[in-house]
């Protein structure tokens, strides 16, 4: 690379050093063309939140800042165009305009009328303009004639109309498709939803002036009704309303005012109780957005129905009463069940049963099917929360990949908030649903399990499993699971070592 080359590569990757215009004009730019803040986000790959944060005063960095730059110029520029073409009144007609000082100002250099496109000297309300009409080029329209009384249409053949009457076939129109999204029976463009997540991002950082910890401290408070508020509109045209409070069986009460109701969660706290002599490098691993996809799960839709007899229906979904199959794989896996020392029939929740129904299958065959005695049910769908889900995943994305910590944060507790509420809260009166409460979160410590599994399975040790996302392995966990922030993928919690290098007993040579 020559000299020169070498200096205009180092100037290509010098910061742009492009003064951004003040926040209120940022907003207003992308106002007066009639763009959404989702529109302008999405072509600027980041999300709603970061593009309101940038409107409230934040400035954005590195790449980010030269693509904003760009758009907030050509804005610029387009808005002066449509002014340009916005008729004006011929001189003679229209009265001398009554201008507020304070919006007025000479301009230090001339810059072109945004009527006329001719050298101003003023501005008004930030916009060039020629203060004196009559300096102004703008073209005036051509006034229309008076129209004439109307006569009688003749008998004789009428003359061809101007317009066609043959239908015209649709053009389509060149460049990107029109993403489009279901609402109830209708269908309804993508730009239309309202992003209540970025909304409500956009206001807290505007209310706190760019304060990103106030911003997310206030978020954070609100996050259980704007959750519900979020469910609400993804809900609009469906066919069942979920916010409601059925009767429940007492088994889903607490049986006293501090306790707990009789439902067993199957929560894995379960550490591997030997491994090989030496010392052995342990990974554990951090499994993203648990609860959040454990809301894909079968709910049931309406009122629990009692049932008794052994027979499982996969089209509903509930609470059961089981004795569950011995577990003899302690020492390599968890026990699906979780850790419970109490022996004889318990109650369980549909996914702890669907998995140990799943593992005493063929395909496994790991142990005995669990015995059921009686059963609440309802119908049930998996797809019930799926929209709810997917809106949160979104937001998600967008937050990771824009760097949008308050989103983040915001979002977490939405979905988090949201689970832990659905029983008997102070917190939530809008839904009362502690069978799903149970459902989703176990959900979750299926979810976990599986992930143990999939570990074994593919020759990783696995070490412990606590909670619904943490996940203790040995051996090249890379292979087996894809390293990320998104809701499929794991990332690195933290190593340590367990044991010590192997010792040979002296005048052993190796």
């Amino acid at each position: 690379m020559s000299e020169f080359e070498a200096i205009d590569a180092l100037l290509a990757a010098a910061p742009d050093a492009t003064p951004l215009p003040p926040a209120e004009r940022r907003r207003e730019l992308r106002d007066v063309l009639g763009l959404s803040r989702a529109q302008v986000a999405r072509a600027m790959g980041v999300s709603s939140s970061t593009l309101a944060a940038w409107e409230a005063g934040r400035d954005p960095s590195g790449e980010l800042r030269s693509r904003y730059v760009y758009f907030l110029r050509q804005a610029e520029e387009k808005h002066r165009a449509n002014a340009a073409e916005v008729p004006v009144a011929p001189p003679s007609a229209q009265p001398e305009p009554a201008l507020d000082t304070d919006d007025q100002s000479e301009l230090a250099e001339p810059r072109p009328c945004v009527l006329c496109g001719q050298p101003a000297h003023h501005q008004v309300e930030g916009y060039p303009q020629h203060l004196d009409p009559a300096e102004c080029a703008a073209p005036a329209p051509q006034q229309p004639a008076a129209p004439a009384s109307p006569a009688p249409r003749p008998e004789a053949t009428p003359a061809t109309p101007a317009t066609p009457t043959t239908p015209q076939r649709l053009v389509r129109s060149p460049g990107r498709g029109m993403k489009v999204v279901p609402v109830g029976r209708r269908a309804q463009a993508a730009s239309q939803m309202p992003d209540l997540i970025g909304d409500a991002v956009a206001a807290a950082l505007a209310e706190h002036a760019g304060d990103v910890d106030a911003a997310t401290a206030a978020l954070l408070k609100r996050a259980i009704p704007d959750a519900m508020a979020l469910l609400d509109e993804t809900r609009k045209g469906a066919r069942y309303d979920v916010v409601a409070h059925p009767w429940v069986p007492d088994i889903l009460r607490k049986q006293t005012a501090r306790g707990a109701d009789r439902i067993w969660e199957a929560r894995p706290k379960w550490t591997r109780g030997e491994l090989p002599p030496g010392a052995h490098e342990v990974t554990a691993l951090d499994i993203n957005g648990a609860y959040l996809s454990a809301l894909k799960t079968h709910l049931p839709i309406g009122q629990l129905e009692h049932s008794t007899g052994f027979d499982h229906d996969n089209r509903r979904a509930g609470v059961h009463l089981i004795t569950p199959p011995d577990w003899h794989h302690d020492e390599v896996l968890p026990n699906p069940l979780g850790n419970r020392d109490e022996p004889g029939p318990l109650w369980v929740t549909e996914p702890t049963l669907r998995l140990l129904l799943r593992l005493s299958g063929p395909k496994y065959g790991l142990c005995e099917a669990p015995e059921i005695h009686e059963s609440f049910t309802s119908g049930a769908t998996e797809n019930l929360l799926e929209k709810f889900r997917i809106a949160l995943k979104d937001a998600r994305d967008q937050a990771i990949a824009a760097d949008d910590e308050v989103t983040l944060e915001y979002v977490k507790a939405m979905y988090s908030k949201f689970v832990s509420t659905m029983g008997e809260s102070n917190y939530n009166r809008e839904l009362y649903r502690p069978d799903w409460m149970h459902l989703i979160r176990s959900q979750a410590f299926s979810n976990l399990w599986m992930k143990a599994f999939k570990a074994y399975d593919e020759g990783l040790t696995v070490v412990r499993a606590m909670g619904t996302d943490e996940l203790h392995v040995i051996g090249d966990w890379r292979a087996v699971f894809p390293e990320g922030r998104g809701v499929t993928e794991v990332k690195l919690k933290d190593t340590y070592t367990v044991g010590e290098p192997h010792r040979m007993p002296e005048g052993e040579r190796p």
